[in-house]
């Protein structure tokens, strides 16, 4: 990367996207924070981005679900040291189980915390703080302050199948938008990433076809540099924009047909 990014704060770090995007952070970071639920994982991580970088790096394992807490750990963070680039790549992707007829409530409660919720309220506490400061920073303007949102291309369309998560989704799209217009006369950049299928683990645990798939390392690559753009919304791969135009542009009926023929079939449990 070619420019310098000031203290950046990865959420999901852990996770393979966080990872890859960690490794190409830490490039040109003064400093990087590192959250993560897989204590193991997110250690492995910052041992990684500290030989590839040589740069500071602090790594600490947050629960999303625990909100409160989230947010104490954020200002303690952005008291310390305050933080120019977030990127918000933690979530939950989940689809209802084989024998259900739709979401359970358990998992509409969690996915909408950890996907919507949780990063909303901890990127309108990060905003207004990199609004309220001098308007000098460390490269002598608010070119640095950056807020990244990974949302998903689930959020185009209502997926029978994975309500919850294209919900979840399609709300943490809604509110980076409204974040992006509101923060912009403070020359704070807010940028929504939906990606497509992306080549982790939990991407593989969700069955049926994954058209257009790209690797972790790519994926971080073309989110940086949106983020460096200050580009409003990335899509890719690029055939998910296309989907993105076409499917309001279908029938109803076709439209919910189509949509009903991707999920996986139900299981009944009754004998």
């Amino acid at each position: 990367m070619d420019a310098f990014l000031g203290h950046v704060l990865i959420l999901g770090a852990s996770g393979e996207l966080g990872t890859a995007l960690a490794l190409e952070c830490a490039k040109s970071a003064s400093l990087l924070t590192l959250w993560g639920r897989d204590r193991k994982r997110l250690a492995l991580t910052a041992e990684l981005c500290r030989k590839a970088g040589g740069t500071r790096v602090n790594a600490h394992s947050v629960d999303l679900l625990d909100l409160d807490a989230a947010l104490a750990a954020l200002r303690d963070e952005d008291d310390r040291t305050p933080i120019d680039t977030v990127i918000f790549a933690s979530g939950l992707g989940d689809i209802r189980a084989a024998t259900d007829t739709f979401d359970h409530p358990e998992l509409v409660s969690r996915l909408y915390h950890v996907n919507c919720v949780a990063p909303s309220a901890l990127g309108a506490e990060l905003a207004q703080r990199m609004a309220a400061r001098p308007q000098q920073s460390w490269n002598g303007d608010r070119k640095g302050h950056h807020i990244v949102f990974i949302g998903s291309a689930a959020g185009f369309a209502p997926m029978p199948f994975a309500a919850s998560y294209a919900a979840s989704k399609a709300g943490l799209a809604r509110f980076a938008d409204s974040l992006r217009i509101a923060m912009r006369p403070h020359g704070i950049s807010v940028t929504l990433v939906s990606p497509g299928f992306i080549d982790t683990a939990a991407a593989h645990r969700v069955p049926g076809p994954k058209p257009f798939m790209i690797s972790p390392q790519r994926g971080a690559g073309a989110i940086l540099a949106a983020m460096r753009a200050q580009k409003a919304h990335l899509i890719f791969p690029w055939p998910f924009a296309l989907i993105r135009l076409v499917l309001p542009a279908l029938p109803r009926p076709i439209r919910d047909r189509l949509l009903r023929s991707l999920a996986p079939p139900v299981r009944s449990n009754r004998r």
